[in-house]
């Protein structure tokens, strides 16, 4: 196909080189190409990019920055960078996380999830009520059950929106109330479904949570991670700078792989902490890496993978993507269907957290919360833009402001409105940001 050229109008009497217009990376918003061979000249780029619009993480590592600043300040007796609240923290965030994660398959389309609350419900209800004494299944099967079950529920309201054209927004709002409905059905007059018991089965969900690695292990572990990342990245930077593609310097390379292994340094060395007040506490809880297992084959799906590619120009110009010839109707079911069973997982996780699930869940909260998380992390409301690390970064400002306040005894109405605020601002950047940014960027 060929590429359009455009004519300089300051000087009809000449005849520069033809501008060639490329699309961005997946993720990425279009901008100036990066030449730079050094991390001076990286950096430098990387300035000019914020100042035309594509701010990338910043906004949200600055508010991260600052909430933790601030509540280490203000938190009776400094407590908030305690051991144990960090470990706390952790565990907390882990909802917020995974219902980012989840929601940002479909924001990368353009759409939403308002059912993702009760979707999340529904995965860990059915987790829960598979390792009862009766059937007392494997919890391996139980989870598998729970994947299922959200990948089953947006998968169907997927179909329904990409087959009948409905709008996302009516289709998954009745799934919501559809959802919240069926809940109380399978709970029945019990109110409840509890992992507490002694069952072998019952106590492998709960420990997803409350469940902690052995602490050789766990450096063990951080080793191995932070070696195959290391070996995947300057691979892949390699790859691309023999190829002539745009990547950066060895320098910014290696000083990435510096950053990933200090981040897990600590995080080991936090948890491997006794935090213990009767009994000894230590090591890393099970729901980190398992967290992290969720982001990074997430993150490989979206970044490494045909699908993903495809995902992306579908939300960028869903129109342009179909006349390429990828099967857009297609690409936006398993979208649904990935947000479901990602739900799936969450819930999960929170029957963990909980000890069960009870109808007093508020899944329209949990639906505010994984909205919240990905675009406060970086996820473009207006498709097409964001990354899933997106919802892990944001999962963890909201885990920070929950935590925070819980510490200085604020009721739930003030989260709430302070979360509100946050997104707020996420927005506004996200808005003016989609504003400044071209939709081709030239390279001569």
């Amino acid at each position: 196909m060929p590429e359009p050229e455009r004519q300089a109008a300051d000087d009809p009497g000449t005849s520069p080189a033809p501008v060639r217009y490329e699309l961005a990376a997946a993720g990425e918003p279009a901008r100036p190409p990066i030449g730079a061979t050094s991390a001076v000249a990286y950096i430098r780029a990387w300035g000019t990019r914020v100042k035309g619009g594509d701010t990338g993480m910043l906004p949200v590592v600055a508010a991260l920055v600052i909430a933790v600043v601030v509540f280490t300040i203000i938190s009776p007796n400094h407590v908030f960078l305690s051991p144990a609240n960090l470990v706390n923290l952790f565990d907390q965030s882990a909802v917020f996380i995974v219902l980012g994660v989840g929601e940002a398959f479909v924001l990368l389309l353009g759409e939403i999830d308002l059912s993702i609350g009760y979707t999340a419900a529904i995965g860990g209800i059915v987790a829960a009520q598979l390792v009862q004494p009766s059937p007392d299944l494997a919890w391996w099967i139980a989870i598998i059950a729970g994947l299922l079950a959200g990948a089953a529920i947006g998968g169907i309201q997927g179909t329904i929106i990409t087959r009948l054209g409905m709008p996302a927004f009516v289709v998954t709002l009745a799934g919501y109330l559809i959802l919240f409905g069926v809940m109380i059905i399978i709970l029945g007059t019990a109110g409840g479904v509890s992992i507490t018991g002694n069952g072998a089965n019952q106590q492998a969900l709960h420990d997803i949570v409350y469940g902690y690695i052995d602490p050789l292990v766990s450096w063990i572990g951080l080793a191995v991670v932070v070696g195959a990342y290391a070996l995947l990245t300057v691979r892949r930077d390699r790859g691309r700078r023999r190829s002539g593609l745009v990547a950066p310097p060895p320098s910014v390379t290696l000083a990435k792989i510096a950053v990933v292994a200090i981040a897990g340094v600590i995080v080991v060395a936090i948890c491997n902490i006794d935090r213990g007040r009767y009994l000894p506490v230590v090591g890393v809880p099970y729901v980190i890496p398992i967290v992290l297992l969720i982001v990074a084959g997430w993150t490989v799906l979206l970044e490494r993978m045909r699908y993903g590619r495809h995902m992306y120009a579908t939300g960028g110009n869903a129109e342009a993507a179909r006349r390429a010839g990828i099967d857009t109707p297609r690409v936006r079911t398993i979208a649904f269907a990935l947000c479901g069973m990602t739900a799936g997982m969450a819930g999960i996780i929170y029957t963990s957290w909980l000890g069960g699930m009870t109808t007093n869940i508020n899944g329209g909260q949990l639906v505010l919360y994984a909205v919240a998380a990905a675009v406060i992390g970086g996820t473009s409301l207006f498709g097409g833009r964001g990354r899933i690390i997106h919802g892990l970064l944001g999962g963890l400002v909201i885990g920070t402001i929950y935590n925070g306040l819980y510490l200085l005894g604020l009721p739930i109405q003030y989260q709430l409105v302070v979360t509100g605020l946050v997104l707020l601002a996420a927005v506004s950047v996200d808005s003016l940001s989609h504003r400044r940014l071209p939709r081709l960027r030239p390279s001569v």
